[in-house]
């Protein structure tokens, strides 16, 4: 207290001139219009600069939950996008709505934690797993298109085959013709992949796109896979050797949809009974 005592005697011409300044100061603004308006205008631009900063840094550091909320958001917007495409096929061709064919596939979004893209045989890890309802063999996609598929999960985490694995067969058509085909990464290019089993006798066109069949219990159809980039066809061979560009970049993969689908066990019993 002492310290402040000296201080303050120590600069008191200073101090009292400062206080007479800003009385003056104050005196102007209030009594006259013009110079009043002037100081409330400039205080109100930069208090406004100053806050628009401040929300700004706010803002950055609130992307994290942001993008986490979008996420969930889209996840929910792509089951409502599924359940209007199962009630179009009901008003079609059923009488009644099955309500297990309409909600038959639930998505979870989860965020991508590790992921890699120039192995021969590439794995993407995410932040989500038993405790989500995570479960093996379950789809990968996001927002462009197809990523791969569970392989294996513990209670917080899951380990995904991505389509850039040499072994992972994607059941697929081509959207103009229908025609279906089967897609598979060469392991050379990581934003390419190539298509087997198209017969010579299909009418292909570079720009035609590739999209899942639905023809097996882990994606739904339709699904983006790629645009045929090139395609050749030898005298000897009776299918096309074709390269696609594939729909996403899994360079850059932040955050992925998992894709459950609920009639897979029926599905996968009533196929096996028939083999």
């Amino acid at each position: 207290m002492q310290r402040l005592f000296l201080f303050l005697f120590q600069y008191r011409a200073f101090i009292t001139f400062l206080f007479l300044e800003l009385f003056c100061i104050w005196l102007i603004v209030n009594n006259n219009p013009y110079q009043g308006a002037k100081f409330f205008n400039s205080s109100n631009r930069y208090a406004g600069g100053v806050m628009q900063f401040s929300r700004g840094i706010s803002d950055y550091f609130g992307l994290k939950r942001v993008n986490i909320e979008l996420a969930r958001e889209n996840a929910q917007l792509k089951k409502q996008v599924s359940q209007l495409n199962q009630n179009f096929y009901n008003l079609e061709v059923r009488e009644n709505k099955d309500f297990d064919i309409i909600n038959q596939y639930h998505y979870i979004s989860a965020k991508v934690i590790k992921n890699s893209v120039r192995q021969l045989e590439n794995y993407i890890t995410i932040n989500k797993g038993k405790a989500d309802g995570i479960e093996p063999g379950m789809a990968v996609t996001d927002h462009l298109g197809v990523v791969g598929k569970v392989k294996t999960v513990s209670t917080h985490f899951a380990l995904i085959t991505s389509i850039l694995h040499k072994d992972v067969l994607v059941s697929a058509k081509i959207r103009r013709t229908g025609d279906l085909c089967t897609v598979r990464w060469d392991g050379l290019n990581p934003y390419e992949a190539r298509v087997w089993y198209v017969s010579r006798h299909i009418s292909l066109e570079k720009g035609d796109t590739i999209v899942t069949s639905g023809y097996n219990a882990v994606f739904p159809q339709d699904l983006p896979v790629g645009i045929i980039k090139d395609y050749e066809l030898t005298d000897d061979s009776p299918f096309y050797d074709i390269k696609i560009e594939l729909a996403n970049d899994l360079n850059s993969l932040s955050h992925v949809y998992l894709i459950k689908n609920n009639l897979k066990v029926e599905l996968d019993s009533i196929q096996v009974s028939t083999e």
